[in-house]
C-alpha cells in the first residue's frame, strides 16, 4: 500500500506539537481506516523512525507521531544519533513533566479520533522512551492496544521531571491488549527489570503477550550495528497481527 506523509501541528498546554501523519495514499476518500499514536527514541522523528512509521501506515493504518520534546526544541527538530543528542534527549526525558507527556497523548488520542481518514478505533506502539510513553497512553480507555518495544524506565519509574512516574502502578487501568518486545542483552532494562515487569503484569491480571530477543537495545533501529534485521522482522509480524486483530 502506497503511504503519504505530512505534518499538523496539534495546539497543547505547552504550545504546539509538530505532528507528523503517514498514512494509506487511497483514491477512495470515504475509506476508514484505524488509527495508530507512535512514539518515537529520544531523538525524535529520526529516518529510521520515518520509515518504521511508514510501514505502520503501509498495513492500513492513519499513524500520527508526534514530537516528544517540543517544549524543548524548535519544530522539526531532530536529535543526532550521537552523544551530545543522546545526551540532551536524556536530560529532555527528566525535564518534561510526566503531566506533559499524559496531555500530549490526549491531544493526539482526539487528533486521530478527529482525522478525516480514521476510523476511531485507536492504538499505540513506541520505542525505547517510547515504548514508556506507549504504555502510558493505553491508560487513556480509547487505546485498544499498545506494543511496547524495550520501554526504558518502566521498572525504574524513572521518567518525567521529578523521575517518579507511576506507569507500572496504574497498569490496571489498562482496559486494551498490551505486547511488550524485549532486547536480553538491553544494558537499560537488565534481567531483574523485565522481571519486575513481567510479575506486576501478571499479578495484575493485564492481557499482555511477552517476547525476548537475543538483541541489544534499539535493535529495531535500521542504523547503526545494533540492527537486528531478522529479529525486526520477527517483532514488526508480531505488532501488526496484534492490530490487526484488535483495531
Amino acid at each position: 500500500m502506497n503511504v503519504k506523509e505530512s505534518f499538523i501541528d496539534l495546539a497543547t498546554p505547552t504550545g504546539l506539537m509538530r505532528t507528523h501523519v503517514f498514512e494509506p495514499a487511497t483514491e477512495t476518500p470515504a475509506k476508514k481506516y484505524p488509527g495508530l499514536l507512535f512514539y518515537t527514541e529520544i531523538f525524535q522523528v529520526t529516518g529510521p523512525m520515518r520509515r518504521l512509521s511508514a510501514q505502520f501506515a503501509a498495513q492500513g493504518y492513519v499513524v500520527l507521531v508526534p514530537e516528544i520534546y517540543h517544549e524543548h526544541e524548535a519544530p522539526g527538530t531532530v536529535l543526532g544519533y550521537d552523544e551530545p543528542g543522546k545526551s540532551k534527549g536524556n536530560a529532555y526525558k527528566h525535564k518534561t513533566r510526566l503531566t506533559t507527556f499524559d496531555e500530549d497523548a490526549r491531544v493526539v488520542i482526539r487528533a486521530l479520533k478527529e482525522y478525516p481518514a480514521c476510523s476511531g478505533r485507536l492504538g499505540v506502539v513506541g520505542f525505547c522512551i517510547g515504548g514508556h510513553l506507549a504504555f502510558r497512553a493505553a491508560l487513556n480507555k480509547e487505546i485498544l492496544a499498545a506494543c511496547c518495544f524495550y520501554p526504558t524506565d518502566l521498572h525504574s519509574g524513572t521518567l518525567g521531571e521529578g523521575q517518579n512516574a507511576d506507569s507500572l502502578r496504574r497498569v490496571q487501568d489498562i482496559r486494551g491488549e498490551l505486547l511488550m518486545i524485549w532486547g536480553r542483552q538491553d544494558p537499560h532494562i537488565p534481567y531483574e527489570g523485565r522481571l519486575a515487569i513481567y510479575k506486576t503484569l501478571h499479578e495484575s491480571g493485564a492481557r499482555f503477550t511477552w517476547h525476548e530477543f537475543n538483541a541489544e537495545h534499539a535493535f529495531m533501529r535500521d542504523d547503526g550495528n545494533r540492527h537486528n534485521p531478522a529479529d525486526a522482522a520477527r517483532c514488526l509480524t508480531l505488532a501488526y497481527d496484534l492490530f490487526h486483530r484488535t483495531l
